[in-house]
């Protein structure tokens, strides 16, 4: 049976002005991001990583071509169209975690879920799942961001990105800002909300985070220079950790 794709770009581009000189970060790309992967984007600095993955969840539009998102073209989405459409599919976990110190834990993974009309009772219900799923304990749910170790707080930024069971988690540079352990914490999750169906894409410069996902993309000056196959993670993997590697440095990382 094919693969099913829920997002999908047809020669999309995008352009900056700086001092008047039009910068090509993205140009004529074609790519499917197919549904329950967990597809990892890579490249140097400056080849438009992060760009591309802003695109692709509507938090930027492009300068041209088009972007289907769950069979929706949202190209010509207005803003309001698109915040509604973000709500409703697409949760973001991002390297500075952005939650509001002034508000719990739970009240910043509650507000979300409010935005979208949810059953008070309901989500809340569902945001204690989450909470035990990603292993952040009872004791801390009341607990403001800034008591929070950082794995623990992007862990909290993770429930807050699954609360609206979006069908697609965009994760840039996730584990940039944390220590080893939390971000091994940090990839555990992610691995694990894949395995149970969660689709994800993930900007990161760094291959041990890539080696969690099960498709590499390569991007260099805009364009995709090239994509591996990993297939499903398995922790301790060295043939995979070797493939991973024979593929960066032939794409010249």
């Amino acid at each position: 049976m094919p693969e099913k794709s829920m997002i999908k770009t047809e020669k999309l581009c995008k352009s900056f002005s700086v001092g008047g000189v039009q910068q090509h970060i993205i140009k004529n790309l074609d790519l499917d991001i197919y549904e329950g992967d967990f597809t990892v984007i890579m490249g140097s600095s400056g080849a438009g990583k992060s760009t591309l993955l802003y695109a692709l969840s509507g938090m930027d539009r492009a300068s041209l071509g088009r972007i289907l998102f769950c069979d929706k073209d949202i190209t010509h989405f207005t803003s309001d169209q698109l915040a509604i459409f973000r709500r409703r599919h697409c949760g973001f976990v991002f390297q500075q975690i952005h939650l509001i110190e002034t508000m719990s834990v739970m009240d910043n993974v509650l507000s979300a879920g409010m935005l979208t009309g949810q059953n008070k009772k309901r989500l809340v219900q569902n945001a204690k799942q989450l909470f035990e799923q990603v292993g952040i304990h009872e004791t801390l749910w009341r607990k403001f961001p800034n008591q929070l170790s950082g794995g623990e707080a992007q862990r909290a930024g993770i429930v807050r990105a699954l609360i609206n069971s979006p069908d697609m988690v965009f994760a840039d540079e996730p584990t940039g800002a944390l220590n080893s352990a939390s971000s091994d914490a940090v990839l555990n999750v992610l691995t694990q909300v894949n395995r149970s169906g969660q689709s994800i894409v993930m900007v990161t410069h760094d291959m041990k985070s890539a080696r969690r996902g099960n498709r590499i993309i390569y991007l260099k000056d805009g364009s995709i220079c090239g994509e591996c196959d990993l297939g499903s993670y398995v922790s301790g993997d060295r043939e995979r950790h070797e493939k991973l590697q024979d593929f960066l440095h032939r794409m010249g990382w």
